[in-house]
């Protein structure tokens, strides 16, 4: 018998959007990745609390200052190297949602977390460093690319990011679905069929444009809420989803067909965006708009909640 899982496998890499190195053994993905709301879960996980307590008791003996900004990134690492034992791919791992409009300073972060993981032990081409998908994101990876450091642009709901992104010729982008779709149900009320789901249907759009321009930058759908949204986009080169939606996929019986065709053209590209038109036209774009600015408010909160919890950890070590 064949399952839902095995049978995406055929047409998609599969990526877990978690942290948990159980779930990460039990579902064998290509790829896994950290950041700050997943750190703040491996503090509730029983197999990551020696390893939290050790780089905390690490971290207050080093370092002085912010030591709870320090400590984000040493346990991102810490839990992306135990990644990195588990699955053959990459991790990404990612730069503070506050750096987001700062290309310098998501640079300078981004060649601290390489050396992180360099002194664990993992080379850089293990890892995908995580940045969002705003003008100043997008030309920290810019940079990074060119110095052999690839990156995952996270936050993508407009076709001007994804477009920006192949212009700069980055490693992988992850448009998101979910979050499109909410903001179109909460805008009409509708529900959607997987075929008709406006999420689904930006990721498919973002698929064709990379196809068209034969780019190579590698497309990766994210931020799903149903499996019915995963086996639509099966044949988009990676689908990260939740251990709940993978547990979904790995006890329900069915085959699975591509809803994406990736075959690249290589026709004529566009002309690359300056930055006025990437501001315009992910301006012109209502739902880009709204989600981009929420999901680094988010990410951001994330972040502070979890600095307070390191916070209060450091003080009773």
């Amino acid at each position: 018998m064949t399952y839902r899982l095995d049978a995406l496998r055929q047409h998609s890499l599969v990526v877990a959007d978690t942290g948990d190195l159980e779930a990460i053994k039990r579902y064998r993905p290509h790829d896994a990745t950290t950041n700050p709301s997943l750190i703040l879960k491996a503090f509730e996980l029983p197999g990551y609390q020696t390893l939290i307590d050790q780089e905390l008791a690490a971290i207050k003996a080093e370092t002085r200052g912010r030591q709870e900004e320090h400590a984000v990134d040493r346990l991102a690492v810490a839990m992306g190297s135990e990644i990195a034992k588990v699955a053959p791919g990459r991790v990404s791992t990612e730069v503070a949602a506050r750096l987001s409009f700062d290309t310098e300073a998501s640079i300078r972060k981004a060649h601290e977390l390489i050396e992180l993981y360099e002194r664990r032990g993992v080379a850089k081409d293990r890892v995908l460093i995580k940045l969002a998908s705003t003008w100043e994101g997008i030309r920290a990876a810019e940079v990074l690319e060119k110095e052999g450091i690839n990156c995952n642009l996270t936050l993508l709901f407009s076709d001007a990011q994804a477009q920006a992104c192949f212009d700069a010729g980055v490693f992988l982008i992850s448009p998101f679905v979910g979050r499109v779709t909410d903001w179109y149900k909460k805008e009409t009320g509708r529900d959607f069929s997987p075929d008709t789901d406006p999420g689904v249907q930006f990721v498919r759009g973002v698929c064709q444009r990379a196809n068209q321009g034969g780019y190579d930058t590698v497309v990766m759908g994210a931020s799903f809420r149903n499996t019915g949204q995963v086996l639509a986009l099966a044949g988009c080169p990676r689908l990260t989803i939740s251990p709940t939606l993978l547990e979904e996929l790995a006890t329900t019986p069915g085959e699975v067909k591509p809803g994406v065709l990736m075959a690249r053209s290589g026709g004529p590209r566009p002309t690359p965006l300056t930055e006025p038109a990437f501001r315009w036209g992910h301006n012109q774009d209502a739902m880009a708009n709204d989600k981009l600015a929420e999901g680094i408010r988010r990410f951001a909160e994330d972040q502070e909640h979890l600095e307070a919890q390191i916070a209060d950890r450091l003080a009773t070590l």
